[in-house]
């Protein structure tokens, strides 16, 4: 139980950009109140009508944070 997984926020619509960056703002203030061992946060704008915001976490807090957070899909993070 040591992989990283990637917890994912999709946004769609002409506001998807600021939305995400937005989002990205909340996952780092939860990620610092939760003090979680490890997180990245970011954001990535795909286009401009669909962007996303993303959350790495231990794949021993995944649940946890999953739960509190509902995100729209995860992956496996590999850096």
């Amino acid at each position: 139980m040591n992989r990283k997984i990637k917890l994912i926020w999709d946004f769609r619509g002409p506001a998807a950009g600021k939305t995400a960056e937005h989002h990205e703002k909340h996952l780092n203030e939860f990620s610092a109140i939760e003090k979680l061992e490890l997180y990245i946060t970011g954001h990535q704008h795909l286009n401009e009508m669909y962007s996303l915001a993303f959350l790495v976490v231990k794949e021993s807090n995944m649940i946890a944070v999953r739960d509190a957070l509902k995100p729209h899909r995860a992956e496996v993070y590999e850096d």
